[in-house]
C-alpha cells in the first residue's frame, strides 16, 4: 500500500474520531439559546448605551427574556420599543412618563470667579477632584464639556459661555450625562418629577426664589417676559402655581423683600410681571393646555375648593390622578371668592382661572358639606384612595366684650361673604372696622365704596404691627378711611331700639413682644372714650372649625391641636389617619393665599406617594433654612426706576367694585423685566453680562 494511501486513511481516521468526539460533547455541554433572545435585541434601539444597567443591548434582552428585566427597559427607546418587546414576550407595556436631562445651572460657566488657574485634563470628574473644580462657584457647572463628549445620542452641546444646552428632542433620557457630572448640575426629570419637586440644598436658587412659599422659578418667568415669551412665562409659573392670575394680584410678594436689587435701587416689580404673564394668557382667551400623565385610575377627594384645593387637584390631575373637589359654598374658590372684593380680585378672573383647572378634567361637587352631605366614612366606602381635607378657617372669632352680639355687629368674613354673594347688608352713617389685617382693610374698603360717611379702623397695636399688606394699607387711606392706632373696643353700647349705638374704647399702650414677636398691648387705664357707631365690623381673626364629623368611626379620628387645626407632618402634610391629608387655613390658621397653594402642591406630592404604594417621606435634601446669598456690587449696576402699576383714581374707584389697578403694558413690563438681575445664589447679571460675585 502506497504511503500515500495510508497517510490519507489515517487523516480520514484521525477526522472521524474528532468529528465523533464533537457530537459527544455537542450533547454533553448543549445550551440553548431562547429565540426571543435575538428577537427582543432587534426590537431594541440597538445603541449600547448601558443606561439600562446592563453591558448593552444584548445583554438587555436576555434579561427580558430571562424575566430579570420588564418589556420597557430600554430607557432612551420609548414606549413604541417597549411595545414591541412586550410583543416578543406576549406582555403588555407599561406606559411611563419619558425622563429628560435638566439643566439646574444657569449662568455662563466661562464667567465664574476662578479660585486658581487650572490647567489639567479637560474633564470635568478629573478637574472636580482639585479641590472641587477651578470655579469658585461649588454647585456650578465646570464647563468643560464632559457631558457633551460622553452623550451617545448628540443631544447635549455647549453652548455660549460654557454652559451645556439640552436638545429635549434629541434626549433619551439615559442618564449617562447626569452619571458624569460631578457637580450634579444636570439631571432627570419627567414632568411629573418636576411638578413633585421642592427646593434641595444643592440647588442654585436666587434669594428672591428661596422667599417665595410656592418656590416659583422667578428669574426663569422674568426672563422669558424680558424675551417676550409670555406663554413660557405661564408654563414656568404653573409648574408651581396654577393660579397666577389671581396670585398676581393678591399675593403680599414676600420674594421682593429678598430682592438683590434692594442693594441698587427698588425691588424687582415681581407680583406685577406674574400678574402681566397670567393677564396676557387670560386676553388670549384660550387655556394653555398642560401635559397631563399616564391615568393611574387612583381617585382623590379633595375637601374644599379654595386655593390649597384648587392647586392640589390641579397637581394630582396632572400627575395622572383623578381628583373630586367637594365645596360648601355654591361656587369654588374659598375665601377667594367670597373673602376677597371685587375691586382686588373680580370674581370673573377668577372664574377664568377656576375654568382652566377644572379643564383638565376635574370633577367638582359644590354645596357639598363634610359631615353633612359626605362623610369620610362614605368617601373610603365609595372607593376614594385618599382624602385631601382643605377646609380653610371660616369661624370668626368675637370681640369678647360686652355687647359684641347687638344687631349692627358683624363679623368681617360673613360681611365680605354676603358683598360678594350680592346680598350687601345696611349700614350706618360711620362704621369702625376694628382690626390691622387684610380682612380689615378690605371691610373698610368696601364699606367707603357701599357710600358710607366715615370708615375708621380701630387697631390696638401701631401702624409698623399692622400684618395688613402695606400698599393696601396706603390705598385704604388714600380713599378716605380714617386709621386710628392703640385703641380697642371695652364695651358697645346699645341705642333705645335695641340696637348698636355707640362704641367705648380704650387707649392702649405696647408693652413687651408676645408670641408672635410684636409688642404686646396693655390698656391704659382711665382712657375709656366713646364714639357714636352705625355699624362695627369686627375683623380679629378666623379660626377653622375641626369638629366636621363629629360622628366618623375611631380610625377615622383626626387629631387637632389647641388652635383648633388639624394635626399633620410639617413635611408631608399626612395625618395620622394614613390616607387622609390636610394643608391650607385649616392646618395652619389663616395665612396668605400662595402659602395655601405651596400647601396643595406639597400635600399632592405626599398623596401621589401614598396612593402609588411608596413611602411618605419628606422631600430628599430639602432646603429648609434660607440659603445667605451674598449681595451685588451696587457700583457696576446701573440704576433704574421700578415699574409702577397703573390704578384708577379715587374717586372713579369709589364710584363703584371696579378693579382698581390695571396692569402694566407690554412696554412697562419688558423694561422692568430688564431690571431683574437674574440671580442664582452667587451670581447676578449687570447689563447684558453675568457676573459672579467672589462672595462664597
Amino acid at each position: 500500500m502506497s504511503s500515500i494511501l495510508i497517510a490519507t486513511l489515517f487523516l480520514l481516521g484521525i477526522g472521524l474520531v474528532a468529528a465523533m468526539i464533537l457530537t459527544v460533547a455537542a450533547r454533553v455541554f448543549h445550551v440553548h439559546e431562547d429565540p426571543r433572545i435575538i428577537e427582543v435585541e432587534d426590537a431594541l434601539l440597538g445603541a449600547n448605551c448601558g443606561a439600562c444597567g446592563h453591558p448593552g443591548c444584548a445583554a438587555a434582552a436576555e434579561a427580558v427574556v430571562r424575566g430579570k428585566a420588564g418589556p420597557n427597559v430600554c430607557v432612551a427607546g420609548g414606549y413604541e420599543i417597549a411595545q414591541a418587546v412586550a410583543e416578543v414576550m406576549g406582555l403588555e407595556a407599561e406606559q411611563v412618563e419619558p425622563r429628560k436631562a435638566v439643566l439646574g445651572c444657569r449662568y455662563s460657566a466661562d464667567k465664574a470667579a476662578l479660585q486658581y488657574i487650572y490647567n489639567g485634563a479637560h474633564d470635568c470628574r478629573a478637574a472636580v477632584l482639585l479641590y472641587g473644580g477651578a470655579k469658585e462657584c461649588m454647585i456650578g457647572c465646570l464647563g468643560l464639556g464632559t457631558c457633551e463628549r460622553l452623550c451617545p445620542f448628540g443631544a447635549i452641546h455647549m453652548g455660549k459661555g460654557g454652559l451645556p444646552v439640552v436638545n429635549e428632542r434629541l434626549c433619551t433620557g439615559c442618564g449617562i450625562c447626569v452619571d458624569c457630572c460631578p457637580t450634579h448640575v444636570l439631571r432627570l426629570e419627567s414632568i411629573s418629577e418636576r411638578l413633585r419637586r421642592f427646593h434641595t440644598v444643592e440647588d442654585c436658587l436666587a434669594p428672591c426664589r428661596q422667599a417665595c412659599p410656592a418656590q416659583i422659578d422667578i428669574a426663569a418667568y422674568i426672563d422669558h417676559i424680558r424675551n417676550g415669551r409670555y406663554l413660557a412665562a405661564v408654563e414656568t409659573i404653573k409648574e408651581r402655581n396654577p393660579l397666577p392670575l389671581t396670585c398676581g394680584r393678591v399675593c403680599p410678594h414676600p420674594c421682593e423683600m429678598e430682592c438683590r436689587r434692594l442693594s441698587v435701587d427698588e425691588a424687582v416689580a415681581i407680583n406685577h410681571l406674574k400678574r402681566f404673564a397670567a393677564d396676557y394668557e387670560r386676553e388670549s382667551g384660550k387655556h394653555l393646555k398642560p401635559y397631563i400623565a399616564p391615568n393611574t385610575g387612583k381617585r382623590i377627594a379633595v375637601i374644599g375648593g379654595g386655593p390649597a384645593g384648587l392647586s392640589c387637584a390641579y397637581y394630582l390631575r396632572r400627575m395622572g390622578h383623578t381628583p373630586e373637589i367637594f365645596d360648601a359654598q355654591p361656587k369654588l374658590g374659598g375665601m377667594l371668592r367670597y373673602g376677597i372684593p371685587e375691586f382686588r380680585l373680580p370674581g370673573k378672573a377668577l372664574d377664568w382661572e377656576i375654568e382652566g383647572i377644572l379643564a383638565l378634567g376635574i370633577e367638582t361637587h359644590t354645596e357639598t358639606v363634610l359631615g353633612k352631605d359626605v362623610t369620610l366614612q362614605g368617601l373610603r366606602d365609595d372607593g376614594f384612595d385618599a382624602v385631601f381635607l382643605a377646609l380653610g378657617a371660616w369661624t370668626s372669632m368675637s370681640l369678647g366684650v360686652e355687647g359684641d352680639d347687638l344687631p349692627g355687629v358683624m363679623a368681617g368674613v360673613d360681611f365680605l361673604a354676603r358683598q360678594a354673594a350680592g346680598d350687601s347688608p345696611p349700614l350706618g352713617e360711620r362704621v369702625v372696622v376694628v382690626g390691622g389685617g387684610n380682612t380689615a382693610i378690605d371691610a373698610a374698603r368696601t364699606c367707603l365704596r357701599c357710600g358710607c360717611g366715615e370708615v375708621v379702623i380701630l387697631y390696638r397695636r401701631s401702624r409698623e404691627e399692622m400684618p395688613a399688606n402695606d400698599r393696601e394699607v396706603e390705598e385704604t387711606e388714600r380713599e378716605g378711611a380714617r386709621l386710628h392706632f392703640l385703641a380697642a373696643p371695652s364695651k358697645l353700647i346699645a341705642g333705645a331700639d335695641g340696637k348698636l349705638a355707640k362704641l367705648e374704647y380704650i387707649q392702649m399702650e405696647l408693652g413687651e413682644p408676645d408670641e408672635s414677636g410684636r409688642r404686646r398691648p396693655v390698656p391704659a387705664p382711665g382712657s375709656e372714650t366713646v364714639m357714636e357707631v352705625g355699624n362695627i365690623i369686627a375683623a380679629i381673626g378666623q379660626r377653622p372649625d375641626v369638629n366636621f364629623d363629629a360622628d366618623a368611626p375611631d380610625d377615622l379620628k383626626i387629631g387637632a391641636t389647641r388652635w383648633d387645626t388639624l394635626e399633620a407632618d410639617e413635611r408631608t402634610l399626612q395625618t395620622n389617619v394614613p390616607f387622609i391629608f390636610t394643608g391650607g387655613d385649616v392646618y395652619t390658621g389663616p395665612q396668605t393665599v400662595v402659602q395655601a397653594i405651596a400647601a396643595g402642591r406639597r400635600a399632592a406630592r405626599s398623596i401621589h406617594l401614598y396612593v402609588t404604594g411608596q413611602e411618605v417621606a419628606p422631600p430628599p435634601g430639602e432646603l429648609r433654612e434660607a440659603v445667605p446669598c451674598p449681595p451685588p456690587d451696587a457700583s457696576d449696576i446701573p440704576l433704574s426706576p421700578r415699574a409702577e402699576m397703573p390704578a384708577r383714581s379715587v374717586e372713579e374707584r369709589l364710584r363703584g367694585f371696579q378693579e382698581v389697578e390695571t396692569g402694566l403694558s407690554e412696554t412697562a413690563a419688558r423694561r422692568e423685566a430688564q431690571r431683574c438681575l437674574q440671580c442664582g445664589r452667587i451670581c447676578y447679571r449687570v447689563g447684558t453680562q453675568d457676573i459672579f460675585s467672589s462672595a462664597g
